[in-house]
């Protein structure tokens, strides 16, 4: 509707995770090469959290482009982690092209161990992503701490890559899922962008959408501020303000979007409204690291008394 008004070729700020829309921030970059160092080099298990709207998918479809590249990569990409163990198994069995109908969860389990150890025979890479990993009941996640049994004497036969909101990091480092934490060989997080990063963000998202470069800028210094003051710095929502800005700039003929459209904008999306005050996001940050630390004394002492039992044993033979 505005392209031809404003001289752009796409779409700037599209809410659709979109590849050629990648903007590589620091912390983006960081973590997609974890993500492909993790894959490639067959680490076993890798995680990725942020909070919503931070980039996670954009950078999982980023990360599946360059899987695509290699030939010897095959992959299943789970987004729905609601599921009974029986239909995750079923699920990625029918991503990676297996017959999975009708089958039991024993014969799920020797279909899949048969294709993994076919695959890794042949030194092939093999990849379970879920997003969304966030969402997984307690018996999934065991599902999936078994699958990543799944190996070689020197070599895990699937890679698996978790991704979710910070309430993934929440279950892993319960003291029920240890086992599965311990496994972990790459955790990497993403967060909001700062003002320079924004800045950055909105220019480069204008630059693919083919604004010219000698021309005058559409977002005013004062305007990009405005929107990361609002956005809080978290991609999705720079998208969803610079969008109805433009539209709100184009339906009054503006040339430019000013700092009184973003804050229009804003107002009618009720950002201007906190969803909560620094104190209360204070104590639940104190609430979680207090409960990391239950959890980490949890871990030592079950480890203590592991280590206690053994001696035992060994004292009565």
């Amino acid at each position: 509707m505005y392209k031809a008004f404003f001289k752009l070729a796409r779409n700037p700020f599209n809410l659709t995770p979109d590849p050629v829309c990648f903007v590589p921030t620091k912390r983006h970059n960081e973590a997609l090469a974890a993500l492909y160092h993790g894959v490639r080099q067959h680490k076993g298990f890798v995680v990725l959290t942020g909070e919503v709207g931070t980039g996670k998918t954009l950078l999982l479809r980023c990360l599946l482009g360059l899987l695509k590249e290699s030939k010897d990569v095959a992959y299943a990409y789970l987004f729905n982690g609601r599921l009974s163990p029986t239909e995750f198994l079923q699920y990625i069995l029918s991503d990676f092209g297996l017959p999975a109908t009708g089958k039991s969860k024993y014969e799920l389990l020797l279909d899949l161990g048969h294709f993994l150890a076919s695959r890794g025979s042949r030194k092939m890479t093999t990849v379970l992503i879920v997003d969304e990993a966030h969402h997984l009941s307690a018996d999934i996640l065991e599902e999936v701490r078994l699958l990543s049994n799944l190996e070689t004497t020197d070599d895990k036969l699937l890679q698996i890559v978790l991704v979710g909101q910070p309430e993934l990091d929440e279950k892993l480092d319960s003291v029920e899922l240890r086992q599965l934490k311990q496994r972990i060989a790459v955790r990497t997080q993403l967060g909001a962008l700062d003002a320079d990063e924004t800045k950055r963000y909105i220019e480069q998202r204008l630059q693919i959408a083919g604004e010219e470069p000698h021309s005058s800028p559409l977002f005013s210094e004062e305007a990009i501020a405005t929107v990361h003051c609002y956005s809080r710095g978290l991609p999705r929502l720079i998208n969803t303000i610079c969008e109805n800005a433009l539209i709100a700039a184009y339906a009054r003929r503006l040339p430019s979007v000013t700092p009184d459209i973003v804050g229009y904008v804003a107002k009618e999306f009720r950002l201007d409204v906190a969803s909560s005050s620094d104190g209360e996001k204070a104590e639940r940050h104190n609430q979680m690291d207090a409960k990391r630390a239950m959890n980490a004394l949890l871990d030592l002492f079950a480890a203590l008394e592991d280590v206690s039992q053994t001696i035992q044993t060994q004292v009565r033979l």
